[in-house]
């Protein structure tokens, strides 16, 4: 699996003509990719509609608000996915920054683009368990309108915490900090990727990036 380096890039808000800052984010992300890779655990949930969002009977999991129904809208199956770089990841940014801090942004940001990375091979893996389907947009709590407080249940329901050793803080920060949680819906027709753009993210109003006049590539 590789990282790719325009996403870092974007994340470390740097041109992608920078040749310096090409070569840096190269060299930092050869060296994670060969010490640890994305693991990531997911299952696929039954969807019962309601009026206020989308219901999974068997993860006995709500997920509120217009984000979720509108998403999940002509699906009838959901998956509930975590990645994680695990704990391994975060001894090596502590490592880093203790030597080199600007080493230690460049690693940082190339820890987000390799968990999202691993995202999008949990997402091939599933279409391909699900032939003939047809995957929506992922969507993760605080995307939207859909709640952060909905990440213990996210964890609970994937049992992460003992298959990737993933825990939920009281101020609902994930441990390990590269982790993701996503909701995928499957549906029996085509779905349009529907939350693309800074319109329907929740940080639109303090966003860094567009306050350096670009955006995350969401």
């Amino acid at each position: 699996m590789t990282i790719p380096i325009s996403e870092v890039l974007r994340y470390l808000g740097a041109s992608a003509a920078d040749e310096a800052a090409r070569l840096a984010v190269g060299q930092a992300a050869e060296e994670l990719a060969a010490a640890l890779a994305p693991c990531f655990v997911y299952k696929v949930f039954s969807v019962e509609h309601t009026d206020s969002g989308a219901f999974l009977p068997e993860a006995g999991l709500f997920l509120p608000g217009a984000m979720a129904k509108t998403m999940l809208q002509g699906c009838n199956r959901a998956a509930l996915l975590c990645c994680t770089l695990g704990a391994a990841f975060d001894r090596l940014l502590r490592m880093t920054q203790a030597r080199d801090m600007a080493k230690a942004a460049i690693l940082n940001a190339c820890g987000s683009a390799y968990a999202e990375a691993g995202c999008d091979e949990a997402e091939k893996e599933i279409a391909s368990r699900y032939p003939g389907m047809y995957l929506t947009d992922r969507f993760s709590p605080g995307y939207g309108d859909l709640p952060l407080t909905l990440q213990p249940d996210f964890i609970a329901a994937l049992d992460a915490g003992r298959r990737l050793g993933v825990t939920v803080t009281d101020s609902l920060l994930m441990l390990p900090a590269k982790t993701v949680t996503a909701v995928i819906g499957l549906s029996e027709s085509p779905q349009p990727a529907r939350i693309r753009g800074c319109g329907f993210c929740a940080l639109k109003e303090h966003c860094a990036y567009r306050e350096r006049g670009t955006h995350c590539g969401i």
